[in-house]
């Protein structure tokens, strides 16, 4: 139980605001001490874990790409298409795209959409824009706060209906883990009991959309004197 004690040295060092990378540099050595490994066979077994996972930099092909549409005007386009909308607001919009997102994401279409695609260059500056529309130009504060919340609604979405997908990689792994300890699982298993996770998910994180559009209404109210909100 004590290799344990790295989820702990995370938990304490995000809470802490320290280096992410420091803090999972000292919880991999933390739980490698308690494991009987040496420094070098921690370091060793991050080197193995990069060079298997090397794929996961093909995402930054995708910003330069992201660059070029977005000095072709890409934000300002998407923000002029969600202010032609009547009655949409910041929360209600993300709402939207959170259900698209789990969908996809749960027939194994994960890399369809994304933080440097999507959310970025398309969601974040539609939000933004539903804001001004029913609220009123928000100020730095509020736009910062809906570019938070739209990067946390993909990943919620991501993150709790991805293992929907019997093939998607997490949901092998955990059946390579449990084979590995004798315990033998069928991958539909998890699969089918992801589905009641997503839709908690979606519940919780939906409500959480919709208090924040009350907060961002309270907040920009006084900034918009007359205007008259459904």
């Amino acid at each position: 139980m004590l290799i344990l004690l790295g989820v702990a040295v995370i938990v304490a060092g995000f809470a802490l605001r320290l280096n992410p990378l420091l803090v999972v540099v000292a919880a991999a050595l933390t739980s490698g001490w308690f494991a009987g490994l040496s420094p070098l066979q921690v370091i060793a077994a991050f080197g193995k874990a990069f060079n298997e996972n090397r794929y996961v930099s093909i995402a930054y092909l995708a910003l330069p790409l992201v660059g070029v549409l977005e000095r072709a005007g890409l934000r300002e386009r998407a923000a002029a298409i969600i202010a032609g909308l009547k009655g949409v607001t910041a929360g209600r919009f993300l709402l939207s795209y959170m259900a698209l997102r789990q969908v996809t994401a749960a027939v194994g279409l994960v890399a369809i959409a994304g933080q440097p695609q999507t959310v970025r260059p398309l969601i974040a500056p539609m939000a933004e824009a539903a804001t001004e529309v029913h609220d009123g130009p928000p100020d730095l504060a509020a736009r910062y706060a809906v570019r938070a919340m739209a990067a946390a609604t993909d990943n919620v979405a991501v993150f709790f209906s991805e293992d929907v997908f019997i093939a998607m990689g997490s949901v092998l792994l955990m059946v390579g883990f449990l084979t590995s300890s004798a315990i033998v699982l069928d991958p539909i298993h998890i699969s089918v009991w992801s589905i009641p996770t997503a839709l908690a998910a979606f519940a919780i994180h939906g409500a959480r959309l919709l208090l924040f559009d009350r907060r961002l209404a309270r907040r920009l109210a006084p900034r918009t004197p007359g205007v008259i909100r459904p």
